[in-house]
């Protein structure tokens, strides 16, 4: 039976081998000791901690007492201790971790505080499981998660906020966001959720028509207008009278028809080409651009009256790559989609062939995502999508990634990285292993040797 100073001996060991942070602090909240755990969870070395005030951490929870005439500085001495507390904590790299804390106070043989220890759980994968699972459960609520926009990050969260807003205006909404961010989605959304959404809404691609047609098509015409008017007709903004009518690429709309749309913004009349007696329309203007409208408007490309009328309520649609985070739940949105149009067996995506999406910088954005699964769904045959069934322009050399400086900076680690993943998967096969990366079972092997990655042998025992 060990003795007491021989539990004191090993205590460091003991908690060095402790999974959770463990943190001991005295009475005036200076960290005193920490353990290996802490330091991973919280990105401080050890040295960076100890001496230093428990706040370097900056516990969202942390409930200080300004008042000095106060005996207790902080709950835990008012309380004794702390159990099961979630909290969120600032790393040393500045972002945030989620950790559970318990915490008790520490006493002396006589009975004096001392001080406290407390432990911190990392629960940062279960809470992102979380929000994954409440997507899931709103895609199952409403089909097509938030009206079709896929995401749970705090970018498209905000998106999300901002048409909820939108939604209880009138005023004219401009949407700005590269190509493939999802603008007409948010257009819709924003229909749907408002009070218009049981009246029409009518989308018009400014881009897609020349001046002479596209002023036909907004404000409609009369008979004999021109060449080929045998009719008249109703424009686009008499047909969504009552309800939302969306521009996209407004800015390619040419100035002429420009001067148009300023008057509807301002007097809520439309004249039909050919004709100039003024219509009524009673419509919310949605906009949407992947220009620098501002700049344009500096140019003397697109006057500066009609920006500052449209551009009243600013939605911007971010790009896939400021939100990394969406993209497993985005490409399962989407692999799931294609499945049930699709025969082929496929269960999945390898952890390799995400690894991949989640680190290529994605130029076409969500779209770009969308037609990548599509693409693999054609040139899949097994049970799961691996890199070769990906697009090349993705994958490149077996996925050496674009964005190094926030995932794998190096190119020879990220060629190790995965050959090891490939090799997992395979048991140690080497022609699987090739066949899951694209490349020759030669390559495969001479990258083994390179890295010094032992024979197959390991990789059994791993499986």
């Amino acid at each position: 039976m060990m003795i007491e100073h021989e539990l004191n001996k090993y205590w460091k060991a003991v908690v060095n081998a402790i999974q959770d942070g463990v943190m001991i602090v005295d009475m005036n909240g200076t960290i005193v000791s920490a353990n290996q755990a802490l330091e991973r969870i919280t990105g401080y070395q050890k040295e960076e901690l100890i001496g230093k005030p428990c706040t370097i951490l900056n516990c969202d929870r942390c409930e200080i007492v300004r008042n000095g005439n106060k005996k207790h500085w902080c709950r835990l001495f008012a309380h004794g201790e702390l159990k099961m507390t979630r909290c969120v904590l600032t790393k040393k790299d500045n972002t945030w971790t989620h950790v559970v804390k318990n915490a008790s106070l520490l006493y002396d043989g006589e009975g004096k505080e001392m001080g406290a220890v407390e432990t911190l759980t990392d629960i940062t994968e279960l809470v992102e499981k979380d929000l994954k699972i409440e997507a899931f459960q709103r895609e199952l609520r409403h089909k097509d998660h938030f009206h079709g926009i896929v995401g749970a990050s705090f970018q498209i969260q905000q998106v999300f906020d901002m048409i909820a807003n939108a939604s209880q205006s009138d005023a004219p909404v401009i949407i700005f966001g590269e190509s493939g961010t999802g603008k007409e989605l948010i257009a819709r959304a924003i229909h749907m959720e408002s009070s218009r959404k049981t009246q029409p809404y009518i989308k018009v691609n400014c881009a897609a028509l020349n001046e002479n047609l596209l002023e036909s098509e907004l404000f409609g015409h009369v008979k004999g207008a021109f060449t080929g008017a045998h009719h008249g007709r109703k424009g686009r903004f008499e047909e969504a009278s009552g309800g939302d009518i969306f521009l996209d690429e407004i800015g390619d709309l040419p100035s002429t028809t420009q001067v148009k749309l300023l008057r509807v913004l301002e007097e809520k009349v439309v004249e039909r080409v050919g004709d100039n007696r003024p219509i009524h329309v009673d419509v919310r203007i949605i906009t949407a651009t992947n220009q620098n409208l501002k700049q344009m408007v500096k140019d003397g490309k697109f006057r500066k009256d009609l920006y500052y009328r449209i551009n009243v309520i600013p939605i911007t649609a971010p790009p896939l790559r400021e939100r990394r985070g969406d993209i497993p739940l985005l490409a399962e949105t989407f692999f799931r989609r294609i499945a049930l149009k699709n025969d082929k067996p496929i269960k999945g995506i390898s952890n390799v062939g995400m690894d991949i999406l989640m680190n290529y910088h994605w130029p076409g954005n969500v779209r770009e995502l969308k037609s990548a699964m599509e693409y693999a769904f054609v040139t899949c045959q097994g049970p799961q999508i691996h890199p070769n069934h990906l697009p090349p322009d993705i994958t490149g050399d077996i996925g050496l990634f674009a964005d190094k400086k926030h995932f794998i900076p190096d190119k020879n680690e990220a060629k190790k990285t995965l050959l090891m993943d490939a090799l997992e998967q395979t048991g140690g096969n080497q022609t699987m292993a090739a066949q899951i990366l694209g490349i020759t079972r030669v390559t495969v092997w001479n990258r083994m040797k390179k890295y010094g990655i032992s024979s197959k042998k390991h990789f059994i025992c791993q499986k």
